[in-house]
């Protein structure tokens, strides 16, 4: 059983609730759930045509619609960061010394095999134990 357990949401999957059920599963009597929402800017020439208030307010909006998601739940901590998913997941989880993550994950597709999918990234650099969880 898990003390430290991360649980990266990505907000329009619709798998968070399983992962974090997983999570809770998982995790000793007063353990440290966190859900993260990994946050990302619109790379290169597009920022540039977007205007910041737009982009800000984006933001704002995913962080309400992660409160909500684990709003309710006990134990469950919300966090929103700015990122490359996968990078900052494992930087993260890295950073604040999680134990485990439990991460959602689609069925693989040809292009995962060429580019790789979050949670294979996550999988293959984590610096503790990952559950995937496959959608259905």
């Amino acid at each position: 059983m898990y003390k430290k357990i991360l649980v990266p949401m990505a907000l329009d999957h619709g798998i968070s609730p399983h992962t974090l059920e997983i999570a809770k599963a998982l995790s000793v009597e007063g353990a440290e759930i966190v859900a993260l929402h990994v946050y990302e800017m619109p790379q290169g020439s597009v920022s540039a045509y977007l205007d910041k208030d737009v982009v800000a307010e984006g933001f704002r909006a995913a962080r309400t619609l992660l409160r909500e998601k684990v709003s309710g739940l006990e134990g469950v901590q919300a966090e929103i960061v700015k990122g490359h998913t996968a990078r900052t997941v494992i930087d993260f989880a890295t950073q604040n010394k999680f134990d485990c993550i439990v991460i959602g994950s689609h069925e693989p597709g040809v292009s995962d095999y060429f580019l790789g999918s979050t949670a294979s990234r996550v999988v293959r650099h984590a610096p503790c134990a990952v559950h995937v969880h496959r959608g259905l």
